[in-house]
């Protein structure tokens, strides 16, 4: 099976949860071990008995033993970009009382912290994530600061210089690795952008009336998802993509069809009908693009049933290609067809509005009217290029 982008980015993230694990645990427990019951009884070791040792010490390792098994299962049911927060913020505020209850309310002085923080820190840009590596640093900074002011034992600024400095080294190959990770998605979005106008170009010279519907449509979509708020940055971009290519099943269709100046029979526009179906099998297998196969699939749906090709109703038409359908249908009003002149801006405002509770969306009709001025906007800026364009 094809491995897509997503696959790919969730593969990565395992691989990195997966080396953390090993790091944390082997290094946590080896260490913590160590200093507390093997130490002591060298030669120059401290003098701490086993005894004295904190009980949130304890519940520390079986918090620790606990979070693997429930890590192991985020893992296998692909959700493991939460496990590195769960054993940060369980280990520092364990960390934190146990540090409170021995050097604070039992006065012992201050010893330096748990390797593991150097180990947190120095890692934490392989997740190449910006607020993991924020919460860690900030994190056990901030620990040392308030075991500081409650104890107020100077020679906590030590391990918190330490800290600061490995913090800085971290920083800067957190910010190099995230530049070549920007670096190759630019690389990628422009491969798919130009691959997906070639194709609209092929499009266009089939049917030279909708030059430019597809990119206005997308740019319409783009603007109403936006504003729904339902969607993340990158969605966003990988929406407008397969909106660009919501009609790429008319390459199927007979050019006499698509270009007929008057009625299409019934026979011509159950071919006209097919070109979802069409559109989204070509790019069922295109990464960036098949995750949003629902804009072409069923982009002409409609909100009481009566669309096509599966005729649902209502919330069964998938949000994307319910915006898609309000972004479809103001444009084709606002453009010129072989077959009749372009529709006013105003009539087609008009006719969306009409169409709420029936062709389309009553929700996204009332977002589509707080978003119509910037589609006017997109509109009249086309408008103005073609028209540069046809002068010279």
């Amino acid at each position: 099976m094809k491995k897509t982008l997503q696959d790919s980015l969730l593969y990565e993230e395992k691989q990195a949860t997966i080396w953390f694990l090993w790091l944390f645990n082997t290094l946590f427990f080896v260490y913590d071990i160590f200093y507390s019951y093997f130490f002591p009884r060298l030669p120059w070791g401290m003098d701490i008995a086993v005894s004295d040792i904190s009980v949130l010490n304890y519940v520390l390792y079986i918090a620790i033993i606990a979070l693997l098994p429930i890590s192991i299962y985020l893992i296998k049911t692909n959700r493991p970009e939460n496990i590195k927060y769960i054993y940060f913020l369980t280990y520092m505020i364990l960390n934190i009382l146990d540090d409170i209850w021995i050097y604070v309310l039992n006065d012992v002085p201050y010893s330096s912290g748990n390797i593991i923080e150097i180990v947190l820190v120095l890692f934490s840009p392989i997740f190449t994530n910006k607020r993991f590596f924020y919460l860690v640093s900030f994190g056990t900074m901030g620990k040392y600061i308030l075991i500081g002011l409650l104890t107020k034992d100077p020679v906590v600024i030590f391990p918190l210089l330490i800290v600061i400095v490995l913090s800085i080294i971290a920083s800067i190959l957190l910010h190099r690795f995230l530049s070549y990770v920007e670096a190759v998605k630019m690389s990628f979005d422009h491969q798919i952008e130009s691959i997906v106008k070639g194709i609209i170009g092929t499009l266009e010279l089939k049917d030279p009336y909708t030059r430019g519907h597809s990119e206005r449509v997308a740019e319409y979509a783009y603007l109403l998802a936006e504003a729904t708020g339902n969607f993340k940055k990158n969605e966003l971009k990988s929406f407008y993509y397969a909106c660009l290519l919501h009609d790429i099943g008319k390459v199927n269709i007979p050019d006499s069809i698509l270009t007929k100046p008057g009625k299409l029979t019934d026979e011509e526009f159950a071919l006209i009908k097919t070109h979802p179906v069409v559109g989204a099998k070509a790019v069922k297998d295109v990464d960036g693009i098949a995750e949003n196969i629902d804009v072409i699939y069923h982009h002409h749906e409609r909100w009481d049933g009566k669309g096509y090709p599966d005729g649902l109703i209502g919330e069964e038409t998938p949000l994307v290609s319910r915006i898609t359908a309000i972004a479809d249908a103001f444009d084709a009003m606002t453009s010129s067809r072989s077959y009749r002149a372009a529709m006013s801006l105003d009539e087609a405002y008009k006719r969306i509005l009409d169409g709420k509770g029936t062709q389309f969306d009553p929700k996204l009709v009332d977002i589509f009217k707080v978003v119509y001025p910037s589609w006017v906007e997109v509109h009249n800026n086309y408008t103005s290029k073609l028209f540069h364009e046809t002068s010279h």
